[in-house]
């Protein structure tokens, strides 16, 4: 069994408090939680026409991205989902053309994701929505544990200006989320009570 460092196992600990208190929400309180944070989402991103901005199909109890889907669009931004490529590897961005049936494909772990048909076009967005199992106001994100979002960043952000954004309910807010060297940090996070905005060290 392979040793697991004090960090890992905060992180692992402080996942399942986050992860149990989204599991508390009922479908009623998601639904408008997920408007809510819609609505935030866009007014941090400010004019988004011409963009391609990635979002992420929910899976295992994350919030909502229909809303913010359909308001990105009206906005006139493009809109993109990440692709598992192999484990230990960044995501892989496929444009989501609007009526565009999706597809289930190989997704972390156990789970499956919905992901654009292989002919879609691959791009590389200018803004990234970022699912995570709970965020701290610096700006930490706490994942699943596979570090897909961090590699992908890095990579990203070494080209290209980019903008990083958390989407989660506010509930999944902790006081302090361990950070390492590898770990990036997000620019915001929308969540359901509003933007929350790190300020710099």
């Amino acid at each position: 069994m392979p040793h697991l460092t004090d960090a890992q196992l905060d992180k692992a600990s402080l996942r399942s408090i986050a992860l149990a208190r989204r599991a508390a929400l009922d479908a009623p309180a998601r639904a408008a939680a997920a408007e809510r944070a819609a609505i935030h989402a866009l007014q941090w991103l400010g004019a988004v026409r011409g963009e391609v901005v990635s979002v992420f199909a929910p899976i295992g109890g994350e919030i909502a991205t229909d809303p913010l889907v359909e308001r990105l669009r009206a906005a006139g931004a493009g809109v993109a989902l990440p692709i598992v490529l192999q484990a230990g590897k960044p995501l892989l961005f496929r444009l989501w053309e609007p009526g565009e049936e999706l597809t289930a494909s190989a997704g972390p772990g156990r789970f499956s994701i919905p992901a654009p048909p292989e002919t879609a076009p691959a791009v590389s967005p200018d803004v990234l929505v970022v699912p995570l199992a709970a965020f701290d106001a610096r700006g930490n994100r706490l994942g699943y544990g596979a570090g897909f979002y961090d590699r992908t960043l890095a990579l990203l952000r070494r080209a290209k200006r980019i903008e990083a954004l958390g989407y989660a309910f506010a509930v999944q807010q902790l006081a302090a989320v361990p950070a390492e060297p590898h770990d990036e940090r997000l620019d915001a996070i929308a969540t359901d009570a509003g933007i929350v905005c790190p300020a710099e060290d």
